[in-house]
Formats: structure tokens, sequence, C-alpha cells
């Protein structure tokens, strides 16, 4: 560009609360799906894929912004004038399409899905506009039977990606229980007229491992002011109807029959409420009897979920181990999923985040990976009678991030193996460039992976080209090496340990470490031994 000469072309740059995902961690993460779908299936789900975006008032009034309700999803028009918005979440999504199919489908109905979805709301730390759920819904049954195996879902899913009992607990509630306390404490759930301050009440216990207590009790009263200066509303309840959530929300105890011993006493004579109680008993026996003791599955008042759509029990899966991270969050806000909450748990909700500045090296505790429960009113919206419905979702992103604080990774399929970059074929000579493809056919042919260099850069280039790569080894044939039938192959991970040890640059050449010649037609297997060799790909 001439001096002086200004680019008039847009600026690259990335829209903000999103984030590129670059090739080692797209691989492990399908890895990760893999198993998280082999569960799913072994547990009768089927797959099922719907858009990504939907009509507008398919996706309800349930919006996720609590600060911006009418701006909580991404909307278009269609040349029909009509809006479309991409979906918030996979649930949205589901309820339409089970209208839409009701009578073709088994009841109840079962499926998985994972995809991306999208929430127009303001960054912050981990947390993104775009994230993905990978999610499992049974459609069709008011059983109790079903939210209990959705728990039973999460444990084992978590315990398949190599997360070990202790690590992790599935925290279950029933919304009917907090239906019965904000009705003792003159908050009827069935007046509509309560509702947005009931939603208030949600939000605000929704964020008590963040805030702790006093936290909650701000936002339950007048509201709360951040460390921004930003005020949060409160729901403006007085005192003696804060006591009486928090009395709830802290009802806790060390084994399932005095929690729910204390849970009664709170609930009182409120209807709804001793039918919430007699579920959340049935899931324990149910739990109970499949061999889900409180270590892995137990009950905790805490639990409310920020959505308003959830009718009946449910769950939060939460990782309970810390681990060291570094947060490679932007100046936006914005992180890399290694710190924070990096998606919001299962998408559903909440808006919590740990708060972390960029480049702080600090125990973290991840929390919530994933969420879900009852939502029966849903599919009502368009079939205009009662359909029940259960989910469970993981957060995806945030639950690699974790995978990826244990060392778990490396050990799915295609792990380090992915990491590893593709044997690269130099060319030496651009005249015989079809020979040089020969070969790396071979090699692919093989099963192994394999790229011919298709720049124009020289020798020492494209050395550097197979480094950046993570190559295994390159494959060399000059005029010397065709002259006697040759290959050569220089192990690259071998060859930067050995001249290591090299202290001068004569030795290293006459050594020539990890560099070995053998005749053309044994290639193939010579390279193979070498990626045999490499952690992940089949040695130690």
């Amino acid at each position: 560009m001439a001096k002086g000469k200004r680019n008039r072309g847009p600026k690259a740059r990335l829209p903000r609360g999103l984030r590129d995902i670059g090739g080692v961690e797209v691989r492990a993460t399908a890895a990760m799906l893999a198993k998280i779908r082999e569960v799913y299936e072994a547990y009768g789900f089927e797959p099922l894929e719907t858009p990504a975006f939907e009509y507008t008032d398919a996706l309800g009034k349930f919006l996720p912004d609590e600060d911006r309700p009418n701006e909580g999803v991404f909307s278009f028009q269609d040349e029909d004038g009509q809006w479309l918005s991409l979906r918030y979440d996979l649930t949205a999504p589901l309820a339409r399409y089970v209208a839409q199919h009701w009578d073709q489908l088994p009841k109840p109905f079962r499926r998985y899905q994972w995809g991306p979805v999208w929430r127009n709301e303001k960054p912050g730390p981990g947390r993104y506009r775009q994230f993905t759920q990978f999610d499992a819904d049974t459609v069709g049954t008011p059983s109790v039977a079903a939210d209990a195996e959705l728990c039973m879902l999460a444990a084992e899913t978590l315990e398949a990606l190599g997360i070990p009992r202790g690590s992790y607990l599935i925290r279950v509630n029933n919304r009917k229980l907090l239906d019965g306390v904000l009705e003792r404490a003159g908050l009827d759930p069935s007046d509509s007229a309560h509702s947005p301050r009931r939603l208030t009440v949600l939000r605000a216990i929704d964020k008590l491992d963040r805030l702790g207590v006093a936290g909650v009790r701000l936002l339950l009263g007048e509201g709360r002011r951040d460390e921004s200066g930003d005020f949060t509303e409160g729901a403006r309840l007085s005192e003696a109807q804060i006591e009486t959530v928090l009395g709830f929300v802290t009802a806790g105890r060390a084994s399932p029959g005095e929690t729910l011993s204390t849970i009664a006493d709170l609930v009182g004579t409120s209807a709804v409420g001793k039918e919430g109680l007699a579920e959340l008993a049935e899931m324990g026996e149910l739990l109970e009897a499949a061999s889900f003791d409180a270590q892995r599955v137990r009950i905790d008042p805490s639990v409310v979920r920020g959505l308003e759509y959830y009718t009946g029990p449910v769950f939060e899966a939460e990782l309970t181990f810390e681990a060291t991270t570094t947060d490679t969050t932007e100046e936006t806000g914005k992180g890399s999923g290694r710190i924070g909450r990096s998606e919001r748990d299962d998408g559903k909700d909440d808006g919590k985040d740990d708060g972390k500045q960029m480049g702080v090296v600090a125990p973290t505790r991840f929390g919530s990976v994933g969420g879900g429960g009852r939502y029966d009113g849903l599919v009502a919206r368009f079939k205009g009678q009662a359909v029940p419905a259960t989910g469970f979702s993981i957060g995806v992103s945030r639950l690699y991030a974790a995978l990826e604080a244990l060392d778990k990774l490396g050990g799915m399929a295609g792990g380090d193996a992915a990491a590893a970059g593709p044997v690269v074929v130099l060319v030496m000579d651009p005249e015989r460039r079809a020979e040089y493809q020969q070969m790396t056919m071979e090699l692919r042919a093989a099963g192994l992976r394999a790229e011919m260099y298709l720049g124009t850069a020289g020798l020492r280039a494209q050395m550097k080209y197979a480094d950046k790569r993570r190559a295994p080894c390159v494959v060399i044939m000059g005029e010397d090496e065709r002259a006697r039938g040759e290959v050569t192959i220089k192990d690259l991970e071998e060859g930067a340990r050995l001249a290591a040890e090299i202290a001068d640059n004569r030795t290293w050449r006459e050594a020539r470490p990890a560099q070995v010649s053998v005749p053309r037609d044994e290639l193939v297997q010579t390279v193979a031994a070498i990626v045999e060799e490499k952690p992940g790909r089949g040695g130690a």
C-alpha cells in the first residue's frame, strides 16, 4: 500500500458478545458432544433438528432478558412483513414442532437436540450472544418419573465425560413449592396481577449463589445497586414476605427427609405447595430405587430457574470442584469460556457470572453447567390444551471449559490426536508437484491425516508452516532423495526435543536429529509408525 494511503475497506472486527472458535476446540467439542449423544441415546431419546429461526410469536412471551423484555431476541421481517426471530433456546422450537406434528408422534415423545442459540442482550464476563446447548426432553407425560429420569441422565452424562462422583451434584426443587410459599406470603401465583413481582422473585432467588443471602434480600425488597452503579429494581416485598421466601430457599438440610419436613412447615396448608412436596418425595423414591443417592442428586430449595415457564420440578447440574484457570476475557467482557459463565448455563435463564477480570489467575468454581425442569404450558400455547413436558439442557461451552480444567479432553476420541496437525509433504520441486500429491494421497489412503504444501515458499518457510500446523512429521523428497529412490521423514516433535539437548549448531547439523531416510515404497509404514508413537494417536 502506498505511503499515506488509507485503507477505506471495512475494519476486521468481531461483533460484541460473539467469539471465534479454533480447530482444537471445535474437534474436542465434537468428541464431547459424541459422548453426550451416546448417553442420551442409551436413554432412548431420538435426535431432532429445528431451524435456527422461528416466527416471533412462536417463541412466546418467555424472553430471556429481564432488562429488555422486548429485545431479548434477534428479529427481522421477511418479504411478507412477518417477524422472525433467531431461537433463544431449543425448547420453544420443540414446543412448536410437537404441536405441529402431535398426531403423528409417539407419546410420550422423547427427543434430543444440540445447536447454537442466540440472545440479543448486553454482553458481560462470560456472557455470549451465541452459544451452544444440548437438550433432552420428554413431552406428553405428567409423571415425575420423567423428571427423575432427566436427573439420572444428567448425572450419568457428567460421569461419562470423566467427571467423578463427588465433583458434581444434581440439585432438585419444585416450582409448586415456591408457589405455595408465595401464596402463604400473600403473593398468589394464580393472580396475573402478581406475575411481574413473582418473576422478579424468581430471578432474585436464582442469583443466590452469586449475591448471597444479603444480595437476594435487597432484590426481594426495594432493589440493589451493583458495583458499576446500575440499579436493579426489586420485588418490593414486605419484610415478613422476604423472611418467608428466604426461609424457604435456605431450607436445605443434611438429609432429604429433614429438608422435606422443613419445607412442609413452610408450605403450610397450600394445596399447590403440598402437590409439589408430594412430587418431590416421589422423585426421591425413584432416584433412591435407581441407586442415585444424595451424593449425586439432592433436594435443594434454592434452585428455582430464572424463566417463568417452569411449572413443576426444576433441576441444575452443578460442578463442585475448583480449578485454577486464567481468564482471557476481552475488553468488552467477552470470555473464552475458561472462566465466568461461558453461556449462562443451559441458556434458559439467570444472567449470573463470576465477574472475573482479564488476566486473573485464580481458583474457579464452575458451578452450574446445565439445568431444566417441567414446562407444562408451552405446547398448550399452540394446541389450546395442556401437554405436559420436561427437559434438561447442557451449556456446552461451559462444560467444555470444566473438562479442560480437569484435563479430560485428551482422553476423548479425537482429543489429543485432533489437536495434532496433519503430516505435511513438502514441495521441494514445484515442477514435480504431481509426485508429491501422489505421496499425499497414499498417506491418506492409509488412514493418516496428510496434506501437500500448497504455498510457494522455500524449505525454511515450509518447515515453519509445518510447525504452526503442529505436524507430527514432514516428508521431504529433493533431488538427492529422488536419485536414490528414497524419501526423508523428519519427526518434528522428537527433533524439537533432541535439538534442545544439543549445544551448538554444528553438532545439530551433523546429527540431523529425528530424521530418517527410507526407500520410497516404505513411506507409508514409516510415517504410520512415527504417528502411532505420538500421545493420543495410539502411543503412550
